[in-house]
C-alpha cells in the first residue's frame, strides 16, 4: 500500500486549481496524468524577465519586462488582421499585438488609463515597436513576481508556458519533506541538499546551465531514479533466485551429432557463451540469461545447442521471435541440425490456420515435438506443452515484459520454472544492460565467424544515385545479389523521402522485371515468401525493401547493401541492416546515401558506422547521440522510461546505485529497518512498489 505521505503527489493533475479539462487534457499529454508526474517534467532552459528598459531603449529579440500605461485599443479592421493595444511610458509608445483574440477581453485586461506590467519578445515593424502576444501581463504590484527568471518546459500544441509553468510550481508546492533514502556518506561526499530541495532548485534555476543533467541538484534526483530501477531489479532477481527452478543436465549426445555436423568450430566466446548458460541450466534455480551478439556472431546455434540439452534431459524447448520473417529464418537454420540430431522441429505462427495449425498444437501437447519455433502464437491460450524446459526469446525487446512472463509460465509445474534465455542481435550498452537486465547475468558473443571478411562501407550524397545505380547493375550482371533499402513503403507528400514502391518501380524499369524484388510489412505473407524466394533462388538481382529485413533475414550470397536516406535511420538501425551482408565468404559492401544539408547528429552517425563494424561500440554511440529512451523503443518493450537520469551522463552514478542497492539488500532483504522504510517510499514515489510486492509475496 502506498505510504500516505506520498497521496497528494498521485493526485490527478485536474485536482489543480485553474485547470479545466481541456487544460488538464493539454497538461497531461506534456507530462502525464498525476502530479508526481509534473515533478519529473524537468525545465529544459529559461527566460530571464529582469531586463526591464524603457521602451525606447528595449532592443530588437530582447526579451523585457516593461512597466506602461495603456493608451488605446485598435481593433481588427477585417479578417485575418491583428488586434493592436497601443500602450506607452515616458521615453515612447509600443503596440502590443494580438491575433484571434476577442476584443472584449483586451477590454477588460488591458483597460485604457490603466498600468501594467508586460513580459515579452521586443520586435520592430515598419517604424514602431512591438510585443506579439505577451507572455505576461499584470497589474504593477506583480512587477517583482514577473521580473525575475522563468523556467521554460517541454509543451505540447495549445499548452501555453504559463499554464504549464503555474501548474508545476503548485505540484512542487506539495511536494513532501521525505526521509533520507540515499547513503549518508553518499550524500555527504557529493554535497546534495534532500529529495525535497533538490526537486525546488531543480525546477528554479537561476542560469542555463542550471537546467542541464550534470549539476548538484539533478544529479541527485538522478540518482534517486536509478536507485529505485536498481533497487526494483534487485528485489526480482533475489525473488526470482528464490523459486524453484529444474536441474537441467544433458548427455551431450544430440550436442555431440549436431557439432560434427556444423561447418565450423564455434568460436572462443560462442563456447564460453555455451558452457554459461549450460551451468545455469544444471544447477537447481532457474535460469534467467541474456545472450548478447552482434550482427552474425551465432547466437542461433549457441541457443540451439541449449535446446538440445533440454531435450536429452527429457524437456521440450521453443523459441519465439518477434516477426515471422525472423522465426521462419530461425526455422530454416535449425532445421537441418535438427535433421542432424534426429529430433523434430516445428513452426507455428500467426499465419498457421485450420488443421495444420491444430494438428501441430495437439502434437506439441503430446510431446511428440522436440522444438518449435514460433512468434506471439505460442503464448496463445490453446497453445500447451507437455513438458516445457527452456524457452528462448529473440529480439526480447520488441516483446512486451508481461509477454515473455507469460510465455515462460507455459512450462511452469510444481517441480520448478522454466529456464529462460533472451538474445538479442541489438547490442545494447553496459548502461541499458545494468538498467533493463540487471535481473539477468549476461552471456556476450564477440567474435564472427571463421571467413568472415570485413564489410567495406561508403557515405555518398543522394546526388550521386545515378552512379550507384549504375554500379549496382554492373555488380548484378556479374552475379551479385543487391539490398536496396528505403525509409518508407509509398510516396508520401509529406515526408520528402524515398519510397519502397516508387524505387522498387524505377529500379524495375532500368533493370527488367525479373531482376527486381520488392518486400515490405503492408505485403500479405505469402507474397513476403515469394518475393524472398525469388531474390535467393531466381537470377542476381535487387531485392528492394523497409527495414522488415532489418533482424533475421540471412542470404549469404547478398554482398551489396544500399541504404537510401540512410540520415534518417537509427544508427542501431543502420547497423542491423548492415549486418544482412558480409554473412559468406565473398567481400560485402554498404553504400549510405544521404540527403544533404547533413546535421551534426546525422553526420557522428555515418561516420562511426564508416569507422567500425563492432556493434557494442556502436551501442555506445547510439546511446551518446539519442539518450537511452530511443535506443531500443522503451514503450512497447517494459525498458525503464527515465525522467530524470540521463545515463550518458549519469552512467557513474548507475554503477553507485547497483552497489548501494545490493548492499542495502545484503543488509535488510526485507526492508524493515529506519532507511529500508525509506526505501520503500522511494519505489514508491518512482512506481517501482511492483517489484517490491513481488519480493515479498515470493
Amino acid at each position: 500500500m502506498r505510504p500516505s505521505i506520498l497521496f497528494p503527489l498521485f493526485a490527478d493533475i485536474k485536482t489543480l486549481p485553474g485547470l479545466g479539462p481541456k487544460i488538464a487534457a493539454l497538461v497531461e499529454r506534456a507530462a502525464g496524468p498525476h502530479l508526481v508526474d509534473l515533478l519529473w517534467h524537468m525545465p529544459t532552459g529559461l527566460v530571464d524577465r529582469r531586463f526591464s528598459p524603457a521602451i525606447a531603449d528595449a532592443p530588437e529579440g530582447a526579451v523585457v519586462t516593461l512597466r506602461v500605461r495603456v493608451a488605446e485599443h485598435f481593433p481588427s479592421r477585417r479578417r485575418g488582421m491583428p488586434y493592436k493595444v497601443r500602450c506607452e511610458d515616458a521615453s515612447g509608445e509600443i503596440d502590443l499585438v494580438y491575433f484571434h483574440a476577442k476584443g472584449d477581453y483586451l477590454e477588460k485586461l488591458l483597460p485604457v488609463g490603466a498600468d501594467r506590467v508586460v513580459s515579452g519578445k521586443i520586435e520592430r515593424y515598419r517604424d514602431g515597436v512591438q510585443m506579439p502576444h505577451p507572455d505576461h501581463v499584470a497589474p504593477p504590484e506583480q512587477f517583482e513576481a514577473i521580473a525575475t527568471v522563468e523556467p521554460t518546459y517541454g509543451l505540447t500544441a495549445g499548452l501555453s508556458p504559463k499554464v504549464l509553468v503555474k501548474a508545476i510550481k503548485a505540484a512542487v508546492a506539495k511536494a513532501p519533506e521525505l526521509p533520507e533514502w540515499a547513503d549518508k556518506n553518499l550524500v555527504a561526499q557529493r554535497g546534495w541538499p534532500s529529495w525535497r530541495t533538490a526537486l525546488t532548485q531543480a525546477h528554479a534555476p537561476k542560469e542555463n546551465s542550471d537546467t542541464q543533467p550534470g549539476t548538484v541538484v539533478r544529479s541527485r534526483l538522478a540518482y534517486d531514479e536509478l536507485f529505485a530501477n536498481q533497487l526494483a531489479l534487485a528485489l526480482v532477481r533475489a525473488r526470482d533466485r528464490r523459486r524453484p527452478g529444474r536441474s537441467v543436465k544433458g548427455d551431450g549426445r544430440l550436442r555431440d551429432k549436431v557439432l560434427a555436423a556444423l561447418p565450423f568450430k564455434l568460436t572462443g566466446s560462442q563456447t564460453v557463451a555455451l558452457s554459461e548458460i549450460l551451468g545455469d541450466m544444471g544447477a537447481p534455480g532457474r535460469m534467467q540469461r541474456l545472450l548478447q551478439g552482434d550482427v552474425g556472431s551465432g547466437k542461433t546455434v549457441v541457443a540451439f545447442l541449449a535446446m538440445l540439452t533440454a531435450i536429452e534431459a527429457g524437456y521440450q524447448a521453443a523459441l519465439m521471435a518477434p516477426t515471422e520473417i525472423l522465426a521462419r529464418q530461425h526455422y530454416e537454420t535449425i532445421l537441418p541440425l535438427a535433421e542432424a540430431a534426429g529430433i523434430e522441429v516445428a513452426v507455428l505462427t500467426g499465419r498457421d490456420k485450420g488443421k495444420v495449425k491444430q494438428a501441430t498444437i495437439e502434437r506439441l501437447a503430446a510431446g511428440q515435438i522436440s522444438v518449435v519455433v514460433g512468434t506471439h502464437a505460442l503464448f496463445e491460450d490453446d497453445v500447451a506443452f507437455d513438458n516445457l524446459g527452456l524457452a528462448v526469446i529473440d529480439e526480447q525487446h520488441r516483446f512486451g515484459v508481461h509477454q515473455r512472463v507469460a510465455f515462460a509460465a507455459k512450462g511452469a509445474s510444481e517441480e520448478g520454472g522454466v529456464d529462460t534465455l533472451i538474445m538479442t542481435a541489438t547490442p545494447i550498452p553496459r548502461t541499458l544492460v545494468m538498467c533493463a537486465y540487471g535481473d539477468m547475468d549476461v552471456s556476450k558473443l564477440t567474435e564472427k565467424p571463421p571467413g568472415r571478411k570485413p564489410i567495406k562501407t561508403v557515405a555518398l550524397p543522394l546526388e550521386r544515385m545515378d552512379e550507384v545505380v549504375e554500379r549496382v547493375r554492373a555488380l548484378i550482371d556479374k552475379g551479385a545479389r543487391v539490398y536496396w533499402v528505403c525509409p518508407l513503403v509509398d510516396e508520401s507528400e509529406i515526408i520528402d523521402l524515398a519510397a519502397a514502391t516508387e524505387r522498387y518501380a524505377d529500379l524495375t524499369a532500368r533493370f527488367g522485371e525479373a531482376r527486381v524484388h520488392l518486400i515490405h510489412g503492408k505485403l500479405k505473407p505469402t507474397q513476403k515468401d515469394a518475393a524472398m524466394d525469388a531474390f535467393v533462388n531466381g537470377p542476381p538481382g535487387v531485392l528492394v525493401a523497409t527495414t522488415v529485413i532489418e533482424v533475421g533475414v540471412n542470404v549469404p550470397s547478398a554482398t551489396v547493401m544500399v541504404i537510401e536516406h540512410a540520415e534518417r535511420f537509427g544508427l542501431a538501425q543502420l547497423h542491423q541492416l548492415r549486418g544482412r551482408v558480409g554473412r559468406g565468404a565473398a567481400e560485402s559492401s554498404c553504400v549510405l546515401l544521404y540527403g544533404q544539408p547533413l546535421g551534426q547528429t546525422a553526420k557522428a552517425r555515418l561516420e562511426i558506422l564508416r569507422e567500425t563494424e563492432d556493434g557494442f561500440r556502436i551501442a555506445e554511440k547510439d546511446l551518446e547521440l539519442r539518450g537511452a529512451g530511443e535506443v531500443l523503443g522503451t514503450k512497447q518493450s517494459g525498458l525503464p522510461q527515465f525522467r530524470l537520469a540521463d545515463l550518458a551522463e549519469h552512467a557513474d552514478l548507475l554503477e553507485i546505485a547497483r552497489d548501494d542497492a545490493r548492499v542495502l539488500l545484503e543488509a535488510d532483504p526485507t526492508l524493515e529497518t529506519p532507511r529500508g522504510k525509506a526505501v520503500r517510499t522511494l519505489l514508491y514515489l518512482f512506481e517501482r512498489d511492483a517489484a517490491f510486492k513481488l519480493a515479498r509475496t515470493g
